[in-house]
């Protein structure tokens, strides 16, 4: 089976490799590629004995690893750490959130010769997968060389779920070279089980994202920013324009009102941005922001106009273009709303505005996210359809008490699961 999978593998490889790699700005392709092929820099590799190594395939799960590379640091103050990546905005985050002395790589091709090597340089003590990346070729080949392996802050989407069962044949296999299995909740757990896990190796530790801290500070553009804010965030495709629209219906009461749009993935941020250009929206982008002088389209029209930078931003659509401030801006919002929930995608996470006591509005699609059944039980979130959004943001914005109410019972509910870092770090113990 492994012999079959390496196959397809690498011939799959050989076609988008060179898509992989072109896509790709200049400067960080050489390091992409010498990463790949496992030649790390050399600081990784000499002088450090049994690093940590902590794979997080994207943004979400970097963000999700944060508090437990800082609870290894304290906990491990003489060891390296090693976080790989996938993406490329998992890598800018990684760089720019992870605890100091952490090695930021992108990790290799899931070729046994590749993986062997690098393990054999790196001499890692343990493999710990965020939520639930797995490469079959690279958890086997830790196994083979007797490091041990967990997944922490584990689940399963209903999607993944029915694909795993597909190939149970198969994955069965690969999942018995996992140790311990710590999942997000009770769900998850029950998924794993299912594929055939022993029930010994799994647990419900919770959830990471309970216990991360929101940012310290606001970032100092939003100082700009005057009237109420309501916050899009991680939105998809068909969701900018539907939200726009009830945005501009609110506008008519509102007038000062502000939208900041947040695209899930940043290859879609020149998409929105076309698309608010052609219904004529008055926006800005959050990159703008950084230059001497701001501009902005006249109401109704696509052309922009230049404004000063001491202006104040209201009444208008500000587009993040950034990657990682998501988070410290709904510490400045009024309302959150969470995107891929209403066109069927699945949901994303509620989390991060529950932790700053703000209240939440969700689409009717959060299958990824089973814990928003919580909030919606304790009245800390609010779950419409596309044509109640507009009654419900009205609603919210006329009543601060009930804004506030909802808003604190999120964060209540926040805090009161938190402690997974702590339950998942007994178990790192166990095999360090």
């Amino acid at each position: 089976m492994y012999f079959l999978y390496s196959l397809i593998y690498i011939i799959a490889l050989l076609f988008v490799l060179p898509v992989e790699y072109f896509k790709r700005p200049g400067h960080i392709r050489k390091r992409w590629l010498k990463d790949k092929v496992g030649f790390f820099d050399s600081s990784l590799v000499t002088h450090h004995s049994s690093p940590i190594w902590v794979h997080a395939v994207s943004v979400g799960e970097v963000m999700a690893a944060i508090p437990l590379l800082k609870s290894l640091r304290e906990k491990y103050p003489s060891k390296k750490i090693i976080l790989s990546t996938i993406t490329d905005t998992g890598q800018k985050v990684a760089r720019e959130r992870a605890p100091e002395g952490t090695g930021v790589v992108y990790l290799p091709f899931d070729i046994p010769p590749v993986i062997t090597a690098v393990i054999k340089k790196v001499k890692p003590v343990i493999l710990i997968i965020i939520e639930t990346e797995l490469w079959p070729n690279l958890i086997r080949s830790f196994r083979k060389n007797g490091i041990p392996v967990i997944l922490l802050n584990g689940r399963i989407s209903e999607n993944s779920f029915r694909g795993y069962k597909r190939a149970s044949f198969f994955m069965k296999v690969v999942l018995s070279h996992i140790d311990f299995f710590g999942m997000q909740g009770e769900e998850y757990a029950e998924r794993i089980k299912s594929l055939g896990v022993n029930t010994e190796k799994v647990m419900n530790t919770g959830n990471f994202k309970f216990d991360a801290s929101p940012p310290s500070q606001i970032p100092v553009w939003t100082e700009k920013i005057k009237g109420p804010v309501i916050t899009a965030g991680s939105t998809h495709e068909g969701e900018e324009e539907f939200i726009t629209s009830v945005y501009n219906e609110l506008k008519k009461d509102f007038p000062i009102l502000n939208l900041v749009i947040a695209p899930r993935h940043p290859e879609r941020f020149k998409g929105v941005e076309d698309m608010l250009k052609s219904k004529g929206i008055s926006f800005i982008k959050r990159s703008a922001l950084n230059t001497p002088s701001l501009t902005l389209p006249p109401q109704g029209r696509g052309q922009e106009r230049e404004v000063s930078p001491k202006s104040d931003l209201k009444g208008i659509v500000i587009l993040l273009d950034t990657v990682g401030e998501l988070s410290a801006i709904y510490g400045i919002s009024d309302i959150a709303i969470i995107g891929k929930s209403f066109r069927g995608y699945g949901g994303q996470n509620p989390l991060e505005p529950a932790c700053w006591g703000k209240p939440i509005v969700c689409g009717p699609h959060m299958e990824n996210f089973p814990v928003i059944r919580d909030f919606y039980t304790e009245g800390a979130a609010i779950e419409v359809r596309e044509d109640e959004l507009y009654s419900t943001l009205k609603e919210l914005l006329l009543s601060r008490v009930k804004a506030g109410e909802t808003g604190s019972k999120a964060q209540e509910l926040y805090r009161k699961n938190a402690g997974a870092v702590e339950r998942s770090l007994k178990i790192v113990e166990r095999y360090i």
